[in-house]
């Protein structure tokens, strides 16, 4: 657990945010590189002023991350970074991942990866719906990822369970807050055939402002997102908007036109969100992108694309970039770069075959051979 200390100091410096955390692991690699930094090599970090630099020499290690890291062993739980091999792929591509995760159960480096969320106050039909996809879904080796809630949510993780599949519930809460807590079974059965995850601290009660956050990481975390039986002010959207802005799919059942609780599903399929009937809706979408990332290696086991060597600002790049096309002035923004050395970057990631460009602009990782 040593090598982890250093991960929660650097998160705990006032004024490192998740943003300026990955862009620091980016150019430094490790916390311990990073508190090992010179001023001067610090500074070149975008976001780094004289006054981050000084609360980084001057880190300390606080006593509730001590405490933290105590109920951590003394219950069993795992924290994996973004090193780890396990941490989720795809996370590492939205552009605040969280530094590392709490972990009750195991993530395995999942990639095949389809969240499903919706309404807290679900109807029959929409937990049915659910169940009946997830259950498919799981069936077909994909990892059902959801936020434990009530209605929707639990119906999702309930579905792949009974597909005899794996699951992902990201919280908003921490590891030992089990929120709501009448889904404790459920919190266990998930932990048995897949994962509990957060990225708060273990005793984070389940506020408000928690969630949006949450949902970034369901959607981060997914291939696509499905969301079943939302109103126009349902949560569920903020996450299929994170996961649009993520370069993500995003899917939606429709509901009865008579029905409240689908006027928001029914929007996002206004807007182009595909619509989906039945399992393999989802898979045909997806089916070029989930063979792509992953070749197969001397034992027949599936593993990341190999990819050369590259510069701290090639991977800086790389890693903000999907299987799904985005124009260059959004990846731009973004990366909060200029146009011109980002087109630099991107030019060097084509030329060693990684990264394709199509007409109009449009970047994605390439297909590897």
């Amino acid at each position: 657990m040593e090598n982890i200390l250093p991960w929660f100091i650097l998160k705990s410096v006032p004024g490192i945010g998740n943003h300026l955390f990955k862009r620091l692991i980016d150019r430094f690699n490790s916390p311990e590189n990073v508190f090992e930094a010179s001023g001067k090599d610090l500074l070149e970090v975008e976001g780094i002023t004289p006054r981050l630099v000084a609360a980084v020499k001057q880190h300390k290690i606080r006593d509730s991350v001590k405490k933290d890291l105590d109920l951590v062993m003394k219950k069993g739980y795992k924290i994996v970074t973004m090193s780890d091999t396990d941490y989720p792929p795809l996370l590492l591509q939205i552009p605040d991942p969280p530094p590392f995760l709490y972990v009750f159960g195991s993530l395995n480096g999942s990639f095949k990866n389809i969240a499903v969320v919706g309404s807290r106050n679900a109807t029959s039909y929409g937990i049915s719906t659910t169940k009946r996809l997830c259950k498919d879904l799981a069936s077909l080796k994909m990892t059902i990822v959801s936020g434990m809630a009530i209605g929707i949510d639990s119906a999702a993780h309930e579905g792949a369970l009974m597909g005899k599949g794996n699951t992902i519930a990201v919280l908003g809460s921490g590891l030992e807050i089990v929120y709501p807590a009448e889904n404790r079974k459920l919190f266990h059965m998930i932990a048995e055939n897949g994962a509990v995850v957060s990225e708060f601290p273990l005793m984070t009660e389940p506020e408000a402002h928690n969630f949006p956050a949450r949902n970034r990481i369901i959607s981060g975390i997914s291939l696509g997102t499905v969301v079943v039986e939302a109103t126009k002010r349902s949560g569920s959207l903020i996450t299929a908007r994170f996961a649009a802005e993520q370069n993500r799919e995003v899917f939606a059942i429709p509901g009865s036109i008579h029905s409240f609780k689908s006027t928001g599903t029914h929007t996002l399929i206004k807007q182009g969100a595909k619509l989906v009937e039945h399992a393999q809706d989802i898979m045909e979408e997806l089916s070029n992108i989930i063979e792509a990332p992953f070749e197969k290696d001397k034992t027949g086991n599936e593993t990341m694309e190999r990819i050369p060597q590259l510069s701290s600002e090639e991977s800086f790049v790389f890693e903000a970039i999907g299987p799904y096309p985005v124009h260059i002035d959004d990846l731009a923004r973004k990366l909060s770069m200029k146009p011109g050395k980002l087109s630099s970057i991107l030019l060097q990631l084509e030329l060693k075959s990684i990264v394709h460009q199509s007409p109009g602009k449009l970047f994605s990782r390439a297909v590897m051979e």
